[in-house]
């Protein structure tokens, strides 16, 4: 029920409220009228009824479910088809460069594409189109028959009327014309002919009521969509007075008919004359028509697909309709060649040409001997197998090819020995240059292995610990050597934690040789693989 902006009630007013509203769903009390005296059906839900608190509704009413703000700049005109505004005679700049109209460019012409656009002949400019547009709101947007012209189904209907008159016109002038034939015949066939006038006439009637006719299996039922369902004609193409095909036949022992898929796929009547049969069962539409052209193309998709084709009949059946198509054009090309070669080799015997007389006999003076595989031994020159690559094609001034020469395990030419390839060819010089550097190279290895014999010898130094050089007068005391090493230790330990380094030190500047063994000693070598084990 529509209320008025809410305010406070009692509980008295709430419950009278109540009972008022009940009354008026019962029917008892008459319904609620708005600003406009129209009555607001009870059944509505509050939240539907009730008015926003910031419209400040006095009196109960549903605008607030309407359009209550119209657009001003809505408009139901539409685009006025095929209006032209202006025909220039000459081109313009800036117009298409085709047909020479301002309102497009020549990505957007609908025009023919010309040999010699406007642009450069200046004839035939075509006129501008009219350009409008339109501030369309919600629904206009949507509508699926906004700018539909009414005037456009009238011409159907006029057609549809014309065909009436002329069915009408032409059934009265048969029976006119039956009247005059039976008022000149004699009275004594006056009954028979009634009889027959009356048949032809319902012949004539059957014959322009066949359009009526056609709709005799015509079904009003529920077709099941996307969008929820909607009602929809079905026509129903087997004539009633057929008989079904699981009634052709009530032998236990017959074909199978399946009642779910309505499917049966053997014949119901093998023995019958294949003349007079309706019905042979669903396997001769399988074999028969198209359904053999559309098995074959999916058994070329599959191969195709397996043989690494990217091709899939679902997915995209016209490609794979147009390759079987392509596949199916070259090897008819393929099987003609096989068969034109064929007969160039072997001749047609089917020809009106005289054969030889060699070859009908079967017989030649040309002797040829074959050993016990089939092999010929004798009586015909054995043909050299080529290769698919290019024999024989010289290049780089080369007279020979690569490979026709070898040398230390690599290829080359021949004519000029080189061994690098696409090189150009030298000749003689190359080779003659060729020798000469390998000679001098031989004469510089034998030098060199000359010089190498006569090795001065090297002297045998005395080295210390890690490689020092030591005089050979050098004697050190064993004592000394100790305390140096524990000068050395306590020396390291001082630089490991500085915090035993006195304030008072006395720095002495003479190394003796005792105190260089010693560092050589304690001195640590990262290249030494036992360095991990020294204290």
């Amino acid at each position: 029920m529509a209320t008025a902006s809410v305010a406070f009630k009692s509980r008295e007013d709430h419950r009278k409220q109540i009972e008022l509203e009940e009354a008026r769903k019962a029917g008892l009390a008459p319904a609620e009228v708005d600003e406009d005296g129209k009555e607001i059906n009870p059944h509505i839900p509050q939240y539907m009824s009730s008015a926003p608190w910031y419209l400040n509704a006095e009196r109960p009413s549903l605008k607030h479910q309407r359009k209550w703000k119209s657009d001003p700049n809505y408009t139901k005109a539409w685009y006025d088809r095929g209006a032209k505004v202006y025909q220039a005679d000459k081109y313009r700049k800036g117009a298409c460069e085709n047909c020479g109209a301002m309102t497009h460019d020549v990505k957007a012409c609908m025009e023919r594409p010309r040999k010699k656009g406007a642009k450069w002949t200046n004839m035939h400019i075509a006129p501008d189109e009219k350009i409008e547009n339109f501030e369309l709101d919600y629904d206009g947007k949507r509508d699926r028959w906004n700018g539909y012209d009414s005037t456009a189904y009238a011409r159907v209907i006029d057609r549809y009327a014309a065909r009436d008159d002329a069915r009408r016109k032409y059934t009265k002038e048969q029976q006119l014309k039956k009247l005059e034939e039976k008022n000149n015949e004699n009275d004594e066939d006056v009954g028979s002919e009634e009889e027959d006038d009356d048949d032809d006439l319902k012949v004539d009637e059957a014959k322009m009521d066949e359009s009526k006719q056609m709709d005799f299996a015509k079904v009003e039922k529920r077709v099941r969509t996307t969008g929820g369902g909607s009602t929809g004609t079905v026509r129903n193409l087997r004539i009633r007075e057929d008989t079904a095909k699981y009634l052709l036949n009530l032998d236990v022992n017959s074909s199978h008919y399946d009642p779910k898929t309505r499917s049966m796929r053997e014949d119901p009547l093998p023995d019958s004359d294949p003349n007079e049969k309706f019905y042979g069962g669903d396997n001769q539409y399988r074999t028969s028509g198209q359904a053999l052209e559309f098995k074959q193309l999916n058994i070329h998709a599959w191969e195709a697909y397996e043989k690494g084709q990217d091709i899939h009949m679902q997915a995209a059946p016209s490609q794979a309709e147009l390759l079987y198509k392509n596949y199916k054009v070259i090897k008819e090309k393929l099987k003609s060649k096989t068969k034109d070669t064929i007969m160039e080799k072997y001749g047609n015997a089917a020809a009106d040409e005289k054969l030889p007389q060699e070859l009908l006999l079967g017989q030649t003076e040309r002797e040829v001997e074959y050993d016990r595989a089939g092999r010929i031994i004798k009586g015909q020159e054995m043909l050299v197998p080529r290769s698919k690559y290019e024999e024989d094609v010289y290049i780089n001034n080369h007279t020979t090819v690569w490979g026709s020469w070898w040398k230390d395990h690599q290829w080359g030419y021949k004519c000029c020995k080189q061994l690098i390839r696409n090189s150009y060819c030298t000749g003689t010089a190359g080779i003659e240059a060729a020798e000469a550097a390998t000679d001098l190279m031989k004469a510089n290895i034998a030098r060199k292995e000359a010089t190498e014999d006569n090795v001065t010898p090297v002297e045998n130094k005395n080295l210390a610990t890690w490689g020092s050089e030591v005089p050979e007068d050098l004697v050190l005391d064993p004592k000394k050597l100790t305390e140096s090493l524990q000068k050395e230790d306590a020396r390291r330990r001082e630089e490991r934690d500085e915090r035993k380094r006195k304030y008072n030190v006395k720095w002495n500047d003479e190394v003796t040789a005792e105190d260089m063994e010693a560092y050589r000693m304690k001195r640590v070598h990262h290249d030494d693989p036992m360095k991990e084990f020294l204290n």
